[in-house]
C-alpha cells in the first residue's frame, strides 16, 4: 500500500514544521568526511547506539538507507535566548524530536516501513548499554543523520530550505526513509 501523500501533508500542517520535502533516496548524498567530523568532534562517538561506530560503516549505512525509496526530510525551528549557549540549544532538540516521532508514527499508521534519522546521538536512556548490552529501546532510539555520514545541509541547500535564518534561531533537521 502506498502512503498518501495529501493525507501526511494534511496531519503534518498540524505541527509546527517550518518546512519539509519529499524525494527519492538515491538523490542523497554519503561521505566519509561527515564521519570524520563525528570521530574527531563529537563526545557521544563510540557512546551509543546511535553513533558511529555501533551504527556500521559509511558504506553499510548507505546500503541500508537505500533499501527505502524514499525519503522525508523536514525542519523546525525555536528561538533561544543565546545560541552560543549550547545547553539552551541543546535543550530545543527534544521537541523537533517529538515531531519526528509523530511523522514517523503517521508514516507507520499508514502501512509504511520507516527508518527515521534524526539530531540525536540518543538521550533517552541516562547511560547508554553501548557496547555492552543490546539497545534499551531500539524502537524509539534515532540514530543521527550525520552518523550515516549523509551531508544533510547538502540536501537541504537543494531544496532551498532556510537552515540559517537570522538571529538566535536554532534549525533542526530529521530525515525519515520510508518504503510503502
Amino acid at each position: 500500500m502506498a502512503v498518501d501523500r495529501a493525507l501526511l501533508e494534511g496531519q503534518m500542517r498540524e505541527l509546527p514544521i517550518v518546512q519539509y520535502e519529499f524525494f527519492d533516496t538515491r538523490e542523497l548524498t554519503f561521505s566519509s568526511r561527515v564521519r570524520t567530523v563525528c570521530e574527531m568532534d563529537c563526545a557521544r562517538y563510540g557512546m551509543s547506539w546511535a553513533c558511529p561506530p555501533a551504527v556500521g560503516t559509511v558504506e553499510a549505512c548507505r546500503e541500508r538507507c537505500l533499501r527505502y525509496p524514499h525519503a522525508l526530510l523536514l525542519a523546525t525551528m525555536n528561538e533561544v535566548e543565546d545560541l552560543a549557549d549550547m545547553e539552551g540549544t541543546l535543550a530545543t532538540r527534544m521537541g523537533h524530536e517529538e515531531i519526528t516521532r509523530q511523522v514517523n508514527s503517521l508514516l507507520r499508521g499508514q502501512g509504511a516501513e520507516t527508518y527515521p534519522l534524526s539530531t540525536e546521538s540518543c538521550a533517552i536512556c541516562g547511560q547508554c548499554t553501548y557496547p555492552d548490552a543490546p539497545c534499551r529501546f531500539p524502537e524509539r532510539m534515532f540514530p543521527c543523520v550525520e552518523s550515516h555520514g549523509i551531508l544533510v545541509l547538502d540536501i537541504a541547500e537543494r531544496f532551498g530550505m532556510d537552515f540559517q535564518p537570522q538571529g538566535n534561531v536554532v534549525t533542526w533537521f530529521s530525515l525519515i526513509l520510508y518504503r510503502g
